[in-house]
């Protein structure tokens, strides 16, 4: 019995659009020349997350992309390399083409490929670029050194590489229901190998009698032995997803043994897993898959996060309501004249039950406006950059609640008044200097309650 992974689609891409819009919201507040650690740390979580989730299911194109966005972003968190603006606005491009493409991949609709590889290729120019600004002519002395050593500098020779790196003991034993999370162990594995060399034994000692084997439940588990570079906490990023799902130890082995390996491993440099098709193993048919993105398609719309507060009050209100219907109940299976005031009493009980669980119901359809809120710092950004203008958006009200529908249609609306307010109201940055205001210009958002009362007056006539 296989599992089929595509009934986690939906949860992979409300979590992978969430993951863009705090990598969005990060960007857009990062100072480029003193970029905050833990901004960065959450950037490269989400990208890290979308990743991971990406490969598991088999959206590799999205798993290639965010790869080289993941590997700058730990670039510049372990200051390797220097940020500057034009490199966090094609980080925020970069947010616009994983978006597309996760869209694309939800939906089964095409992606543009010429812009995915010509962003993917200015990431990998800029993690090519040197983090230390040099003088012109320490470059050209570096360019003409490698120019003359090219054959052997290019490459260290694996062996060198080997003997200089560390060798980790990792047991990793996953709880039985590791596969019904959608991980994979083989895919954890293929990342360890990207790290350094890596030789595997599994423990095969809890596999059941054949006729009680259960094909969804993980028997096995697995001593490894990585040979890297790579410090402790690179090797615990691999089992981030799998941490509360399994047993995992990694300790720091011995050095002298480092070197018998390296040499066993320079001798016989045979890849220790082959790469697999998820696509072959878990199949799936093409009805399936259509109704899969049928279902996708409108996921994000059909969709809603109610806070638990509401859920509890619903809960509470249905428990009152079923209460109210058994007396109800008792009242007509033994009818009596003499229990008409309890049974009005019940009826009158019943209607304020009623009425109240309709509230509560419309409630769980109400949502922060913030939800709407949240895409105009990007818009801002990217209109005042385009038009050279300096704006400072400022948002308040972002907890005033409103109703799904309403938040779905005002958004359209929205964004015409913000473009509009940019546009003619806020001059360039001379002109405003010129007329005595400050350089830039502030935006405000504010959405609040107002309750509006209407009064109707009768005089001998009728209702004026």
């Amino acid at each position: 019995m296989t599992i089929d992974i595509s009934q986690f689609h939906g949860v992979f891409f409300e979590e992978s659009f969430e993951g863009l819009e705090v990598m969005e919201s990060e960007l857009l507040e990062l100072d480029a020349s003193s970029p905050d650690v833990e901004s960065i740390n959450n950037i490269f979580r989400a990208a890290h997350s979308i990743k991971g989730g990406s490969g598991s299911f088999g959206f590799n194109d999205v798993t290639n992309f965010t790869h080289v966005l993941e590997t700058l972003l730990d670039e510049v968190r372990s200051d390797k390399h220097k940020l500057n603006q034009d490199e966090v606005n094609l980080l925020l491009s970069s947010v616009d083409c994983l978006r597309e493409m996760l869209t694309a991949a939800r939906d089964g609709t095409d992606v543009d490929e010429a812009q995915v590889k010509s962003i993917h290729d200015e990431l990998e120019r800029a993690l090519s670029n040197e983090c230390v600004t040099e003088t012109e002519t320490e470059t050209e002395a570096k360019t003409k050194t490698k120019t003359e050593t090219e054959e052997h500098a290019v490459v260290k020779n694996e062996s060198e590489v080997l003997a200089a790196a560390l060798e980790w003991h990792i047991h990793f034993a996953p709880h039985l229901h590791l596969f019904q999370t959608g991980n994979d162990p083989l895919r954890m594995f293929r990342e360890l190998e990207e790290l350094g060399a890596l030789t595997s034994t599994a423990n095969i000692s809890k596999l059941p009698p054949f006729n009680k084997y259960d094909a969804e439940e993980c028997y096995l588990s697995w001593d490894l032995v990585l040979l890297t570079e790579a410090k402790a906490e690179k090797i615990k990023e691999v089992f981030e997803w799998v941490e509360d799902d399994c047993e995992l130890s990694i300790e720091q082995g011995n050095q002298q043994e480092t070197s018998n390996v390296v040499n066993v491993i320079a001798d016989n440099a045979t890849p220790i897993i082959e790469d697999v098709d998820v696509n072959k193993v878990v199949p799936v048919a093409e009805k399936k898959k259509d109704a899969d993105k049928k279902a996708g398609a409108s996921n994000e719309t059909t969709s809603i996060r109610v806070n638990i507060s509401k859920v509890d009050a619903l809960i509470n209100m249905v428990g009152e309501l079923v209460i109210t219907q058994s007396m109800l109940s008792q009242f007509g299976e033994e009818f009596d004249m003499n229990n008409i005031e309890k049974l009005s009493e019940g009826l009158k009980q019943l209607e304020r039950n009623t009425r109240e669980l309709q509230e509560n119901v419309m409630q769980i359809r109400m949502l922060p406006i913030s939800f709407s809120f949240n895409r105009f710092p990007r818009l801002v950004h990217d209109l005042s950059n385009k038009l050279g203008k300096k704006i400072e958006l400022k948002l308040s009200g972002e907890a005033t609640e409103l109703d799904k529908t309403v938040m779905e249609k005002i958004g359209d609306p929205l964004v015409h008044l913000v473009r509009n307010s940019i546009d003619h109201g806020i001059e360039m940055p001379d002109e405003r200097l010129a007329a005595g205001k400050p350089e830039t210009g502030t935006l405000n958002l504010n959405a609040y309650h107002e309750v509006y009362v209407v009064k109707t007056f009768w005089t001998g006539s009728g209702l004026i």
